[in-house]
């Protein structure tokens, strides 16, 4: 039995990530629409201390998925994600951070270039 997204948000985003990955030659957008196309039980879910323990100051982190809030940020990173729970957008933004959409990193970073998918 096959399955389709329902949620139109994220269809409109898989959409968009397919197009831009064809019109700016960015391959990493077609890896993260795939990611995205999963069932729900395979989403990536990521907790602030993978993010601390998998990254660097000032790195540029993309997770298809949600961020939760288990664990403390030392470090300040940029974090692009699908959501976010309300403690790990304040833990992130508490260590000097910044929450951004997978729409606003596909805007800002056209090509994708410097960006760590963590799942």
């Amino acid at each position: 039995m096959i399955t389709q997204k329902t949620n139109p948000k994220i269809t409109g985003l898989i959409k968009s990530l397919k197009e831009n990955s064809y019109q700016k030659e960015a391959p990493i957008w077609k890896d993260v629409s795939r990611r995205l196309e999963r069932s729900t039980r395979r989403q990536a879910e990521v907790n602030i201390s993978q993010l601390n323990r998998f990254t660097s100051a000032d790195e540029l982190v993309l997770v298809p998925g949600k961020i939760l809030g288990s664990g403390r940020l030392d470090h300040k990173i940029k974090v692009a994600a699908l959501s976010f729970s309300s403690l790990a957008k304040d833990k992130i933004e508490t260590a000097g951070g910044e929450c951004l959409t997978i729409i606003q990193l596909m805007e800002s970073n056209p090509k994708g270039s410097g960006v760590r998918i963590i799942e």
